[in-house]
């Protein structure tokens, strides 16, 4: 997994690569919580994400529920994989999904 970060203003853009697993999901962990005090709109872009497991899900909640306090979060680019295991486990009704 690779993750570009792109900061304009107070917003965060992170542009995601490869897959989020349990390998994976602590160095997301850590770049999301490093950048929560100081942004009030996260965005999470999947155009190359080809897996997500619980715990990547597991992350996307933690920062939705924190973002709901301090501004907004979606969920962008997300190819027909990764919408159906969001649609599977109610993700869809959870996050911003555009």
């Amino acid at each position: 997994m690779t993750i570009e970060k792109a900061l304009a203003d107070k917003a965060l853009t992170l542009k995601i690569s490869g897959r989020i697993d349990s390998k994976t999901a602590p160095e997301l962990e850590k770049t999301v919580q490093d950048a929560l005090d100081s942004i009030t709109c996260l965005v999470f872009d999947f155009d190359d994400v080809v897996y997500i497991s619980s715990a990547g899900l597991r992350i996307l909640l933690i920062a939705q529920k924190k973002m709901n306090s301090r501004g907004e979060m979606k969920v962008i680019n997300v190819n027909n994989d990764i919408m159906e295991i969001f649609e599977v486990t109610g993700f869809t009704d959870i996050l911003t999904i555009g």
